[in-house]
């Protein structure tokens, strides 16, 4: 009996053996947690420009220890939230991702809709609508869904940040949660589409109130006014001020200022919103137990008020020095806390940003730089006159992201007016008359895409362009030329200050050092797959850099 078992016994053994050996194999050299961190609106230079106030633990820790691509940039336009964080974690350009913009007109509906917006789904932890949210638009997949795939699931991927599409789009379909803030109640809140009930510790967390308590006293600089040096005097005309406050100027009293500014939700317009995400995040590592199983996990973190303040107050503002200050200080205490729960040897993070900022436009024509700001609501009128004296009300436009959205209202035109009318020409005709407006660089009709030059801006245009969700008449401003307010900034151009963002590799394998050869922001996934031993996401246009270390 016991000579018939032996064979059976021996087998057993060699497989066992094999089994933990391909495990061993598969596991080799692979972090325990993957952390992605973005940072919204972050420019390249400012890891410079506000270097003197970094600390030892943050920012300068990353470009100490890392990895960094000095010259990261983004390969499409329009450089939103939405495209962004998708074209990081998916590696596909809105072309391929279908997220073309934060917002676009759906022709079939007729109407604008909202890159993460699921009516079919509802809030969990909230009455409010702000949970009805899921990445169903995005048509590709991400580096979490490639974890998932590539061991049945064991894996945790889950998704945070104050804004709910940079909490949904990178984690993926496949994500065990995405948490984003609710500013009716300051609590984090997730959709159907991940679960039916919050976990008890994030209910913990919501029930501690802690928008309530970073929002209960005003918020000062961290630093005496005189040492901002990288930023203008506080008392400038080119920053826009809370509702209700006089002027934008230190000391912003938030208790006061939260009735007239969103309530909870003013938190995100102060770096306190900041604070609040690395609380959550530190957490939601601890309470999950990321990085303890036997599979690695990965956790996307966007921080979200450097854009809010960079909005409001712009790119030379004290605020938004200040946020990055305390900024530093969060990355300082979410790395420590890395050190000691699992230690940095068995973590990969990265981070990046998903767009840059342009300098006030008015700001620049003052100093003699040229610059402008298009009068968007003067250019739509002068198309839609155009359109109505030659086509009698027939043809209707949507104009959204810089581009127009033809409509054709009345299928029987051509019996109506005698006149025979061409989709071609109409693009033509609009595009005609947007290429003469001040401010514009250049209009391109959609029926001609494929056959332009491919300069940099086209080449951005054409990695943008999702022909089901992007509009028929394409223009490009001007550099430092906005369609925005007189007062802080915004984003959305194909140059430089919108493109050039900062990305830097941390963690166990990867080596110090840095490249100044041009990458592409969809570099960034494969390169995450090629350290994680994975297949790459389904759209994935990029290439690993293996500059970045060992695997």
């Amino acid at each position: 009996m016991i000579k018939r078992l032996l064979p059976a016994l021996v087998l057993i053994t060699i497989l066992y053996s094999c089994n933990n050996e391909q495990k061993e194999n598969k596991n080799e050299h692979r972090p325990k947690l993957v952390i992605g961190i973005v940072v919204d609106q972050m420019r390249y230079d400012y890891l410079y420009k506000y270097s003197k106030k970094w600390g030892k633990g943050g920012f300068r820790r990353l470009m100490k220890e890392g990895f960094s691509f000095d010259d990261a940039q983004y390969n499409y336009v329009p450089t939103y939230t939405g495209p962004g964080h998708t074209a990081i974690y998916t590696g596909a350009t809105p072309c391929m991702s279908g997220i073309v913009a934060n917002d676009w007109y759906d022709r079939k509906l007729g109407k604008m809709v909202y890159c993460v917006q699921d009516d079919t789904v509802a809030t969990v932890g909230s009455f409010s609508s702000a949970g009805q949210m899921s990445p169903r638009r995005e048509l590709v997949s991400t580096v979490g869904d490639m974890l998932k795939l590539s061991d049945e699931g064991k894996s945790k991927v889950i998704g945070i940040s104050q804004k709910d599409r940079a909490a949904i789009l990178p984690a993926g379909h496949r994500a065990d949660a995405a948490y984003w803030l609710d500013d009716s109640t300051g609590n984090f809140i997730t959709s159907t589409y991940y679960m039916k009930f919050l976990p008890q510790w994030v209910m913990k967390f919501n029930q501690e109130g802690r928008v309530k308590k970073y929002l209960s006293a005003p918020w000062y600089p961290l630093y005496l006014p005189k040492n901002y040096t990288e930023s203008m005097g506080d008392d400038n005309a080119y920053e826009k001020p809370y509702k209700t406050e006089s002027a934008p100027l230190f000391p912003h009293n938030l208790p006061v200022l939260m009735d007239k500014n969103g309530g909870c939700g003013l938190i995100k317009a102060t770096p306190f919103g900041d604070d609040l995400t690395k609380d959550f995040a530190i957490e939601t590592i601890r309470s999950e137990n990321l990085g303890k199983g036997d599979e690695t996990d990965m956790l996307t973190i966007s921080f979200s008020s450097t854009d809010y303040v960079g909005h409001q107050f712009g790119t030379e503002s004290m605020e938004l020095e200040d946020t990055y200050i305390r900024l530093d200080k969060d990355l300082e205490e979410l790395f420590n806390f890395l050190d000691s729960y699992i230690g940095k040897k068995n973590v990969l993070v990265f981070l990046t940003a998903d767009h840059g900022a342009a300098i006030n436009a008015q700001y620049l024509m003052d100093k003699g730089v040229p610059a402008g700001y298009l009068d968007e609501k003067a250019l739509f009128a002068k198309e839609n006159e155009f359109l109505n004296s030659k086509y009698h009300g027939d043809v209707a436009l949507e104009f959204a992201n810089q581009q127009f959205y033809i409509d054709f209202i009345t299928p029987s035109i051509v019996e109506q007016t005698h006149l025979p009318i061409n989709k071609d020409s109409v693009e033509d005709e609009i595009a005609n008359i947007a290429a003469q407006w001040p401010g514009v660089e250049r209009a391109i009709p959609a029926y001609k895409l494929g056959a332009i030059n491919r300069d940099f801006i086209n080449t951005k245009i054409l990695n943008g362009y999702k022909a089901s969700r992007s509009g028929d008449v394409i223009i490009n401003l001007l550099p430092n030329w906005l369609s925005y307010a007189k007062t802080g900034t915004t984003h959305g151009a194909p140059y430089d200050y919108d493109a050039h963002v900062p990305l830097i590799f941390w963690g166990g394998n990867i080596q110090h050092g840095a490249s100044p050869k041009e990458e592409a922001i969809t570099n960034i996934a494969p390169t995450v797959c090629w350290l994680l031993h994975i297949s790459n996401p389904d759209g994935c246009m990029g290439h690993v850099m293996g500059e970045v270390g060992k695997r």
